[in-house]
């Protein structure tokens, strides 16, 4: 059976079964598409069918897309990786380290060790964190009346840091601050800066922070997993106004689209001859910047409605490079050390193998996170594209 044949009927019998409404995968190397197919229906139950022009959430794929745009203004010298933020972002020089709790519930704080820098930014390494996988930060949150991290305000960005920067792996809002960091450096508003400098080079129209009616009208549902393992669709948005463009998870678009993404990092900073960054700097963000510090495989959920307890590759070890995380050890599935991925909270997920030559994006609008019916048919899609590559 053809690579063709062999993932159309993966997806055709997930969807069949009822493991998902619908899903968009889409397959590349180096010299282009060699996959692509929407399966199943926009919303369980409905009539309208997945379509390549489908509008999905694309919530942390944004992270690699704003992690480019800060080493373009790096590669211009308007950003340095190990300068304090503060120099361009005085507030964040402002916020301090939570240890602990005052009567009244108030958070106890004292300044960090070290200034955030942008390494630590782009890394997960600044101190800050996410509510969903930091019960600290709800519990701080709650205390202060902070609004939580999709409201895209300036107000939930100014939480505590729960670490010191660079002494720990957090899962947190660091790439918003470094979005923040492109707005300062380069004088416009982070989606502006997407769509003049890595949108339109790439060919990438059809992705935004601010949806319109018309992508709107494409867009596909989202969804919930119920306890009984069924799914129903549930109102969902990115604020229409959001004071933010959140570099760290507010993109929606098309999944083909962001494939050129994927394919212009997989061929070292270059699509159709429109090059986005240089082939030395793709090579930089590939390389551990974390050091002797690794990402968790486990990873505990505080909201379960958003996401599920992670288990990302049990018994790989992790590292982060500038914008995805590697996997040190080949997984079993097949993609090759110092691959280059990462995921959404709706289930969707990409990764980026250089060494082998192929990139995969695949898109459900499923929460919470971490699906195992979506994790089981990701994991057969990867065997399969390495099967017969």
């Amino acid at each position: 059976m053809s690579l063709n044949n062999a993932l159309d009927a993966l997806l055709q019998s997930t969807v069949e079964k009822g493991d998902l409404p619908g899903v968009i995968a889409t397959v590349a190397d180096r010299d282009g598409v060699i996959y692509e197919r929407a399966c199943g229906m926009r919303a369980v139950g409905g009539s309208t069918p997945m379509s390549m022009d489908t509008f999905v959430w694309f919530a942390s794929l944004s992270k690699a897309v704003t992690t480019t745009a800060a080493m373009q203004l790096v590669e211009q010298g308007k950003l340095d990786l190990d300068a304090p933020a503060a120099k361009l972002l005085p507030e964040i020089g402002k916020i301090q380290v939570r240890t602990g709790w005052n009567a009244d519930g108030s958070p106890i704080l004292r300044a960090p060790k070290s200034p955030v820098t942008l390494r630590n930014l782009l890394t997960h390494t600044s101190g800050f964190a996410y509510e969903f996988f930091n019960e600290g930060v709800i519990r701080e949150q709650e205390s202060t009346g902070t609004p939580n991290v999709v409201s895209g305000t300036h107000a939930t960005m100014n939480r505590s840091l729960v670490r010191d920067p660079g002494t720990a792996w957090e899962y947190s809002i660091g790439i918003d601050w470094a979005g923040r960091m492109v707005e300062a450096a380069s004088g416009l508003r982070l989606g502006d800066y997407f769509a003049k400098n890595i949108f339109a080079p790439l060919g990438m129209g059809d992705v935004t922070f601010q949806a319109n009616e018309e992508q709107l009208s494409r867009a596909a549902a989202m969804h919930a997993r119920l306890p009984d393992g069924s799914l129903t669709a549930i109102p969902f948005g990115i604020p229409p106004d959001a004071e933010v463009d959140m570099g760290g998870h507010a993109l929606s678009g098309r999944v083909p689209d962001y494939l050129r993404f994927c394919r212009a990092i997989l061929n070292g900073g270059v699509l159709d001859g429109n090059r986005i960054l240089a082939a030395t700097t793709v090579e930089l963000m590939g390389m551990n910047h974390i050091g002797d510090i690794s990402v968790p495989n486990q990873i505990k959920t505080f909201m379960p409605m958003l996401s599920n307890d992670c288990d990302l590759h049990p018994g790989v070890d992790l590292k982060w490079g500038l914008g995805f995380v590697l996997n040190v050890q080949a997984t079993p599935e097949g993609r090759a050390p110092g691959t280059l991925a990462w995921a959404g909270l709706p289930n969707v997920y990409y990764w980026i193998d250089r060494k082998t030559g192929v990139t995969v994006v695949i898109a459900t609008q499923i929460m919470p996170f971490w699906d195992a019916k979506v994790r089981a048919m990701c994991d057969e899609f990867e065997r399969l594209v390495y099967r017969h590559l």
